[in-house]
């Protein structure tokens, strides 16, 4: 669970968009000319070297709860420990009130 201010700083997933088609996509290179440079079918969150995902560099933090490792890089919080608490998995600010629930994560 994620608040809206945290989505932002959500990674973002480097797929090809299904909808373009690469005969009418008016960015290549070959619509652009060859003084551009730019390569046809270039996915840019893949060759950005900010964006990418460096397995060296890039460490996974504790959950503050269970002290297990959490998945996302920036979260504080596992997803089972913001689940049964109610809580953002980035920030943990309170998102719903889980008093009458039962929040089991099996």
């Amino acid at each position: 669970m994620v608040c809206e201010k945290c989505e932002k700083k959500l990674g973002k997933i480097a797929t090809p968009e299904p909808w373009k088609s690469k005969s009418n996509y008016r960015g290549t290179a070959a619509a652009a000319g060859p003084a551009q440079g730019r390569a046809v079918g270039e996915n840019k969150l893949l060759t950005s070297k900010k964006g990418r995902f460096n397995p060296y560099t890039d460490e996974f933090k504790k959950c503050k709860i269970c002290r297990s490792k959490v998945h996302q890089l920036g979260s504080h919080y596992c997803q089972e420990c913001s689940y049964k608490k109610g809580i953002c998995a980035m920030c943990g600010k309170k998102m719903i009130n889980v008093k009458n629930y039962k929040q089991s994560s099996q």
